[in-house]
């Protein structure tokens, strides 16, 4: 399985029952969590999302309504006993706020907090089920977009021919990533042969806040789907501009010049109550667009 759900969409406060940044990204059987806005572990409650299986979360950048959920949600994690690592993936100054937070409250976790200060790009985990890259994006404050990919193996089996074949079991692992097969008299089984290709591996990538920045269409292109945010309604951009976000036509022409495959418009205003706007400016840029609607979850 690989999905994205949506814990807060809002921009800068909560408002209408919309909550600020928060995604969990589920891939295989790893839970991964993307910002943490104010009340993100009462959505995690919510919405039956267990904490218990977070071992990674990556934090944008240092506003707010990005990061204030964080205290309450690693408490909360100490007061019911965890004992796993927690990886925590964050603009360097985050490491020295959480330990004043932990310092004055006189709270000694009883799990490994393991920090990663975001300091550059490219690939900051790696390992056999998914991995991550960050990214810069063009904000106030320094800030990072993420891209999630699987892991998946080139080709696939085909269990009837490789059986008929004679190829024994173990050897599959090698059938999978390519390789042909020689058996004991000397005869060659080649791969394509007992083999068909692997669907393309998908990736999401997640475009925190920023400016309309060109820079990140060649970043995210072909991406499964996209996370944009869009502050801001068409007609607003001086404002979007001084405030470096986008509007819904600047994410939609990303993620159509970038060739993606879906895009999720995040990160509203609290100035709009209703968000019906942002869904008909976006489509018509860039018809394959959904609203990051709290609650959802979005199947890449």
């Amino acid at each position: 399985m690989f999905a994205v759900t949506i814990l807060g969409n809002n921009s800068a406060l909560p408002a209408y029952d919309r909550h600020p940044s928060a995604q969990i990204v589920t891939i295989s059987d790893e839970l991964l969590l993307i910002d943490c806005g104010e009340g993100t572990q009462m959505q995690l409650s919510r919405y039956k999302i267990k904490r218990g299986k977070l071992n990674h979360i990556f934090i944008s950048h240092l506003h707010g309504d990005h990061y204030f959920g964080l205290i309450g949600l690693i408490s909360s994690m100490a007061l019911l006993n965890r004992e796993q690592p927690l990886h925590l993936f964050a603009p360097p100054g985050l490491e020295e706020i959480i330990a004043l937070q932990l310092k004055v409250a006189s709270t000694t976790l009883p799990f490994e907090l393991i920090f990663h200060p975001l300091d550059k790009e490219g690939l900051i985990v790696d390992n056999s089920k998914f991995s991550v890259e960050t990214f810069h994006t063009k904000h106030r404050i320094p800030c990072w977009g993420f891209i999630v990919k699987e892991k998946k193996v080139p080709r696939k089996i085909d269990k009837e021919k490789a059986v008929l074949n004679n190829i024994p079991a173990a050897f599959y692992p090698s059938l999978k990533l390519g390789y042909d097969y020689t058996s004991k008299d000397g005869s060659v089984i080649y791969n394509d042969q007992v083999t068909f290709p692997n669907s393309p591996i998908r990736f999401y990538a997640y475009c925190a806040d920023t400016i309309y920045d060109e820079r990140l269409v060649e970043i995210v292109k072909n991406a499964t789907m996209i996370y944009h945010e869009a502050t801001y309604l068409n007609g607003m951009e001086e404002r979007a501009a001084a405030r470096f976000h986008s509007t819904t036509s600047q994410a939609a022409t990303i993620a159509l010049k970038a060739n993606a495959g879906g895009l999720l418009l995040g990160h509203f205003s609290s100035k709009f109550e209703e968000l019906h706007d942002y869904l008909k400016e976006a489509s018509a840029v860039f018809p394959n667009t959904q609203l990051a609607i709290e609650g959802v979850t979005f199947r890449l």
